[in-house]
């Protein structure tokens, strides 16, 4: 999955309570809400590790 401002590789972050998906280049954070649409499968598949809420 690839950053939507930068086209760079997306990457499963966990903290305390929370999951996002952080951009290995720009750093930026994405809510699991704001891309789910776009979630393909090998970061499903990752995301299936945690229980979380989408809207934390």
């Amino acid at each position: 999955m690839l950053c939507r401002d930068c086209h760079h590789k997306l990457e499963v972050r966990r903290s305390c309570w929370r999951i996002r998906l952080r951009c290995t280049s720009c750093q930026r954070e994405y809510q699991i809400h704001e891309v789910a649409s776009d979630l393909d499968p090998e970061t499903e598949k990752q995301l299936e590790n945690y229980t979380t809420l989408i809207y934390d």
